[in-house]
């Protein structure tokens, strides 16, 4: 398996750009299925959960075309749709495959699926999503780790969310475009890439409005067009920089960035004593000096997002003072604790908080990636450490970033990738 070998010790310096969001290209990606017409989707992060995504389409009968640039673009066709069954394997490798519901109900009138997989990083059930399918008018049946779902066409419905879930939004959201009537999702997620999949939709001729409140409503329309769209820079992408400049105390220009998509990120930094500011070709961070202690609580958008704070774990590891991490997404994402504890780090877990006290340095030391966030903290951990680190389990951290070796070297992290 691929690692990573990291020589710390060096402030990183320079321009990032950064990709097209993962989080938003994977249900636009599923989107399409509701289109018999030409899509291009500009600036597709080229991602391993991407790929994945990519081969679930063509199974299903859609015609892909790539074109390399600065960014991939990709084109697609759903004219005609093959067959309503998702192949196990593929489904099981990613858990985004959940988003393929809606559009093939909706295109379709049937969808076959297994149980999705992703990320050990606590349960996630789908339960969410099932529940306004029904409420939609579709007939779900679980049995044998299959999900087999048939309807002859949703209706709108007033859908009231358990959980402010980004999938199950996004996916109702999907479902309803095509559907009879109006439907409207209340205490629903908030996140940017729930409006870029709107302004997608929107595109394609759906009637969405709300997307980033709470309350989103939908008026069902006969079919969707063609339509042509860029991606939202990934903030994740972004935080994990804004992370790495200041864990090493360097100093970069992040370009192809949307700041008020990191506020949570962005004020917990300034809160540790990072220069954080915003200037015409990007957003610049900066640190020179040891940061300080903050505490922070993982929450659905706009709070602090659960996929930096593995990112943030690790940068706290190193500053001065005790800080306090309270997990309020997800209950098993704290892997990254025992694999910093390797390197030198003060970390104590109980249940849903971590106690980080800071120490003044890392050390290398070979540690393994438990999942993709907790990987990219590693990494981090390993460019700010003394010594030499190697990250293995790279298979993880390609899920989420494209090139991250390439991007850190060009700023002046010592990092290669060894198979």
């Amino acid at each position: 398996m691929s690692r990573y070998v990291i020589e710390g010790g060096r402030a990183l310096e320079g321009r990032v750009r950064i990709s097209g969001a993962k989080n938003a290209i994977l249900p636009i990606l599923a989107a399409t299925l509701l289109s018999r017409e030409e899509v291009v989707i500009y600036d597709a992060p080229e991602l391993t959960d991407v790929e994945v995504m990519l081969g679930i389409l063509q199974e299903l009968g859609v015609f892909i075309r790539r074109e390399k640039g600065d960014g991939m673009t990709l084109v697609l066709r759903a004219d005609d749709l093959e067959t309503f069954e998702v192949r196990e394997d593929l489904s099981r490798e990613m858990r985004s495959s959940i988003f393929l519901m809606g559009p093939l109900l909706s295109r379709l009138g049937r969808v076959r699926t297994s149980y999705p997989g992703g990320c050990a990083i606590g349960p996630r059930p789908i339960d969410i999503h099932l529940k306004g399918l029904r409420q939609m008018g579709a007939t779900i049946s679980e049995r044998f780790g299959y999900i087999d779902a048939q309807v002859d066409r949703l209706h709108g419905a007033d859908l009231h969310l358990d959980f402010p879930s980004v999938g199950a939004t996004e996916n109702l959201m999907m479902a309803a475009v095509l559907a009879e009537g109006s439907t409207v999702i209340r205490n629903a997620a908030k996140e940017p890439e729930i409006v870029d999949l709107q302004n997608f939709l929107n595109r394609m001729g759906a009637r969405v409005k709300g997307a980033g409140t709470d309350v989103i409503r939908i008026e069902g329309v006969k079919r969707l067009g063609a339509a042509d769209h860029a991606l939202i820079p990934d903030r994740i992408e972004a935080g994990t920089f804004l992370l790495a400049a200041a864990i090493t105390r360097g100093d970069l220009l992040l370009e192809n960035v949307v700041p008020e998509h990191l506020e949570a990120a962005i004020s917990k930094l300034k809160e540790a004593g990072v220069t954080v500011e915003e200037e015409t070709a990007g957003l610049r961070v900066r640190l020179s000096r040891r940061a300080r202690a903050v505490d922070l609580k993982t929450l659905p958008y706009p709070g602090f997002p659960t996929d930096l704070q593995p990112q943030m774990m690790a940068f706290l590891a190193t500053a001065e003072g005790t800080s306090v991490i309270t997990e309020l997404i997800f209950e098993n994402r704290f892997k990254q604790a025992e694999e910093l504890r390797r390197m030198g780090a003060n970390i104590r877990t109980e249940g849903r908080t971590a106690i980080v006290k800071g120490v003044p340095a890392l050390s290398g030391a070979t540690v393994q990636a438990p999942a993709l966030r907790e990987g990219a903290s590693l990494v981090l951990a390993g460019l700010a450490a003394e010594g030499v680190t190697i990250v293995e389990g790279l298979e993880h951290i390609d899920r989420g970033y494209h090139n991250l070796e390439k991007k850190l070297a060009a700023v002046g992290a010592k990092i290669r990738r060894e198979l």
